[in-house]
């Protein structure tokens, strides 16, 4: 077999195919065997005609189609690793000649892993936040620890107060009729936390321990379960306890309690240390965000829709096994939020653009620089995962599957093409 190439644009190739009569007759052969038990020939047992007498009764090209799909995928690999081609999308073929005896010719047209015409990407100038940790914003972490070591005190000589946490049961009816989801005992609910529709909090104000009232609402117009929508509504509410946060005090004890520190003024240190971290990796992440953003907006690239819609499959694969993890399904998610898969899919098509492109032209950076990790930084690479499962690099390595070695070659090549720009931009 021969091929030839041409490229129509910097994403699509045409492989031109000249293949011997010889292979083409194998193909054939095998198309007889295969399909002959199907053909009903007079005169002999189904699956035992003679070629030729299927042939001359069904017409020579009988067995083309058969044939051709069969001797087709190697020819196609052969070329593709020849002239070293990245195919990202089905072929669409088209055959030029056919036949027992005949030279088979054929072309076939694909989208290919598209050219990248890179712009500017050294050098950037890029603005990057200044890291600021205040006095305010360590006390504010500090309130933030107090709160959650807070504990509730029963209160019984006055009535339910905004901020208060009250423990009530509750039936909720619309028209008369209990609604499905409204009915509960014992619930805890923090007043003027939001948790409850817009006039049920606000409804038990001023209500004493043991007092059983009627709060009515109305559910707003946008409400997900839309049989409530819009709806007036009762809930029948009993308070069975009524308790005020208590903070704890803020001295040296507080500190020994929440967290490794003796003295209150260490523990405010340690948190001024936690928050700046905190802050510097935000900001280096906004900075390298920032450079790989314009580096990819300098660039110019057209993209196949296929490479698109593979993006746009791994996203909502993606987001189902997180939705999995937290015992939820697509299928319910996309009713709550009143969605098809399709409007979903649509919806995340620019941001799954964006994605392919920014892939491709770190890729091209890339090659273009002639980056490539070294062993050490791909075990390095690897010691990163193996970390988030607690496991050792050997651990980890046996699990490993052929080809993932050079997976975790191309993290870390990224990895360094990404430090290159960002050691060569302009901080501003």
């Amino acid at each position: 077999m021969s091929s030839t190439f041409e490229k129509l644009s910097s994403n699509q190739v045409k492989i031109q195919f000249a293949v011997e009569p010889e292979v083409f007759e194998k193909g054939v052969a095998a198309a007889y065997h295969k399909i002959k038990g199907r053909m009903n020939v007079p005169g002999f047992r189904r699956g035992h005609a003679p070629r030729k007498v299927i042939e001359q009764r069904f017409g020579e090209s009988v067995f083309y189609d058969e044939a051709f799909d069969a001797i087709f995928p190697d020819l196609y690999k052969q070329a593709v690793d020849a002239h070293k081609l990245d195919p990202v999308d089905r072929p669409s073929v088209e055959i030029d000649e056919i036949g027992v005896g005949k030279e088979l010719r054929f072309s076939a047209t694909v989208y290919v892993r598209p050219d990248v015409e890179l712009g500017e990407y050294k050098g950037l100038a890029v603005d990057r936040q200044v890291v600021d940790v205040t006095d305010d914003d360590v006390e504010a972490e500090l309130t933030r620890a107090r709160e959650r070591v807070a504990r509730y005190i029963d209160v019984t000589d006055r009535p339910i107060a905004l901020d208060d946490q009250a423990d009530i049961d509750y039936e909720g009816f619309v028209d008369g009729e209990q609604f499905e989801g409204g009915t509960a005992q014992g619930h805890k609910l923090v007043i003027g936390s939001g948790q409850f529709i817009p006039g049920f909090e606000d409804g038990l104000i001023g209500a004493s321990v043991g007092e059983e009232r009627d709060v009515h609402v109305t559910f707003p117009e946008e409400y997900h379960a839309e049989a409530l929508a819009g709806k007036p509504a009762v809930f029948k509410v009993k308070v069975n306890a009524i308790q005020v946060k208590e903070l704890p005090a803020l001295d040296d004890e507080f500190a020994k309690d929440v967290s490794d520190c003796d003295t209150l003024e260490a523990y405010r240190a340690e948190i001024r240390g936690r928050l700046t971290k905190e802050a510097e990796d935000k900001a280096d992440a906004a900075f390298e965000n920032e450079i790989i953003e314009e580096a990819v907006e300098n660039a110019k690239v057209d993209i196949p829709e296929a490479m698109i819609e593979d993006q746009l499959t791994n996203m909502m694969r993606d987001m189902n096994m997180r939705m999995v993890m937290q015992g939820l399904n697509m299928k319910d998610y996309l009713k709550y939020v009143g969605r098809t898969e399709d409007e979903l899919r649509d919806e995340r098509r620019e941001e799954a653009e964006e994605r392919v492109k920014t892939q491709l032209v770190l890729e091209a950076i890339r090659k273009a620089e002639g980056i490539e990790a070294t062993d050490e930084e791909t075990e390095q690479e690897m010691q990163r995962y193996a970390d988030r499962g607690k496991r050792s690099l050997e651990e980890f390595k046996q699990t490993l599957a052929e080809g993932d070695a050079e997976y975790f070659k191309n993290i870390a090549s990224t990895r360094k093409t990404i430090e290159l720009l960002k050691n060569s931009a302009k901080a501003e």
